[in-house]
């Protein structure tokens, strides 16, 4: 009768009886075995079914990925998850805390007018002279026919008790592109219409959600002048950093005029950007659904970043972070010498820590206009103060990696005035120096565009000012002729037109060696006291532990 008893019993609760019968000591140790797991479980199983990422539908069965599918037959998914419980206007009553204990907000920008903007409302900062940006609080849905981006109110019964769902009927329309106050491209720029959705006539739209996503949406573009190095970062993945970054990657980038190279070309920064895909806003005709959406970034000035402007008060170098955690994470990719003649870089020693013997400089190489016409010479001089020189050739099809493994590891890079110069955010803040050579009446377009960002990266910058004689200018004016001996007059009597066709479009420079030696000279030198203080570190680091 025992036997039988026990035999039906589970096999915890078989060795109690055996206990209780036999007196077997083995039984009381499967006893407490059993018992330590059943407290485990009443203790840890509620985490495991319940605390999934916030802004996500409970349940043991949910995604870790908070952007997910679900093309259902029945066109009937539950509404996405209210924003409050993922990210919130930033003055609502409802705010949420992420996993360090900061708020998740949608606006990020300290004082603006959106930043404390109620959940289900729209809210839209027209203020910058670059650029309009608006933010949808709420359970937005994209309408790919219209380009437009619906935010439904909460469904009855759902209303919250804070006071704050909208009323708001007017329609909103964003050119998501930093250059507003340039008619001629904003024109090219697809316009997004953001309104509230209106009952009853839209109200079967809410049974609709092919693409479900528990990240906010970032409506950015790709088009306008982005083909080019320089505003592909000045006008698109810099702003979108800007306006994104407070929400560490949980956001969904959705992209106007998107297009395989833009795709291809900055992949490691889009994923820097973002955990999710992109979303094709022009082509994706699904309706995707979002917990809240930024429709258009903020910009802060040419490659600038505004600690004073952000509520966390991140600067260029954090942006230089991202650009390490994206190109340089195994320090396995080639320089541009190895890629281009398809070698293997040197295998790692570990037998040594010093850094190399002479510092390394690159020459930024341009063909077309802008040209260093002696170059060779340049280099050699460069050589005989003592760098290690690498020729730089920009059309030489590499990607974007090979780029920052071999800039990311100069002491010094030099160049002439033009995009390619962007490359300066793969140097290393605080270490690298930056020589921009600025040709004849682009000089102060020399210093904003890359000048003033350069430095405030911690980089130390020098602009070497090319003289008349050093301009091939000097062999199609008089040395009298303003173009030559006044730049300054002659741009303002000639207009824009003029400076973009003769001093970018039409000059050359051929320096002279003996002035640029100085600055070389001063290049080396700071090249040799930063890897001083670099080995000073290294020796006293062990100590510090």
């Amino acid at each position: 009768m025992a036997s039988s008893k026990v035999a039906g019993l589970p096999k915890g609760l078989a060795a109690m009886e055996d206990a209780k019968t036999k007196g077997s000591r083995w039984g009381l140790v499967q006893f407490f075995f059993v018992l330590s797991v059943v407290l485990c479980v009443l203790l840890y199983a509620p985490r495991a079914f319940v605390l999934g990422p916030r802004g996500v539908g409970v349940g043991f069965f949910t995604a870790n990925n908070s952007s997910s599918s679900s093309f259902s037959s029945k066109g009937t998914p539950p509404s996405p998850p209210l924003l409050r419980q993922r990210v919130v206007g930033g003055g609502s009553s409802a705010e949420e805390e992420d996993d360090d204990g900061r708020r998740f907000v949608l606006d990020n920008e300290v004082h603006s007018p959106c930043s404390s903007m109620l959940d289900h409302t729209i809210c839209c900062d027209r203020s910058s002279f670059h650029t309009d940006v608006c933010f949808m609080s709420g359970d937005v849905r994209t309408d790919a026919a219209s380009l437009s981006l619906l935010l439904f109110p909460p469904a009855a019964g759902q209303q919250q008790t804070n006071g704050s769902s909208s009323t708001a009927t007017e329609e909103e329309r964003v050119r998501p592109y930093p250059r507003k106050w340039e008619r001629y491209i904003m024109e090219k720029i697809p316009e997004v219409k953001l309104r509230v959705a209106q009952a009853p006539e839209e109200a079967s739209e809410r049974r609709r959600c092919d693409v479900r996503h528990d990240a906010p949406l970032l409506v950015m573009s790709a088009g306008g002048y982005t083909g080019n190095l320089f505003h592909a970062f000045n006008d698109g993945l810099l702003p979108a950093w800007v306006t994104s970054q407070h929400l560490r990657r949980r956001v969904v980038l959705g992209v106007l005029s998107y297009n395989p190279w833009w795709a291809g070309t900055f992949a490691e920064i889009i994923s820097g950007l973002s955990d999710h895909h992109v979303v094709d806003l022009l082509h994706d005709k699904h309706t995707h659904c979002f917990p809240g959406a930024i429709v258009g970034t903020r910009f802060h000035g040419i490659l600038l970043v505004d600690p004073a402007r952000l509520r966390d008060n991140k600067t260029i170098a954090d942006f230089n972070h991202l650009l390490a955690e994206a190109y340089d994470d195994d320090k396995k990719k080639p320089t541009t010498k190895a890629a281009a003649e398809g070698t293997r870089p040197a295998p790692e020693t570990t037998t040594t820590h010093e850094p190399p013997r002479r510092p390394r400089l690159g020459i930024v190489s341009r063909k077309g206009t802008r040209v260093i016409e002696n170059q060779a010479a340049v280099a050699a001089l460069a050589t005989s103060v003592g760098f290690d020189v690498e020729v730089l050739e920009t059309a030489n099809g590499l990607p974007l990696s090979a780029w920052y493994a071999s800039v990311s590891s100069y002491d010094a890079l030099v160049g002439v005035h033009g995009a390619d110069l962007t490359k300066f955010l793969f140097l290393r803040p605080g270490r690298a120096s930056l020589t921009q050579i600025a040709p004849l009446g682009v000089s102060p377009i020399a210093m904003e565009c890359f000048g003033v960002p350069a430095a405030r990266m911690g980089i130390l910058y020098e602009q070497y000012e090319v003289a008349g004689r050093e301009s091939s200018l000097a062999r199609r004016y008089a040395p009298d002729d303003e173009v030559v001996a006044d730049p300054e007059k002659a741009k303002r009597s000639k207009g824009w037109g003029f400076v973009a066709r003769v001093y970018l479009g039409g000059q050359n420079v051929t320096l002279d060696l003996g002035r640029f030696r100085d600055t070389l000279t001063r290049m080396h030198a700071h090249a040799m006291l930063q890897r001083r203080r670099q080995q000073e570190e290294e020796i006293t680091r062990p100590h510090r532990r």
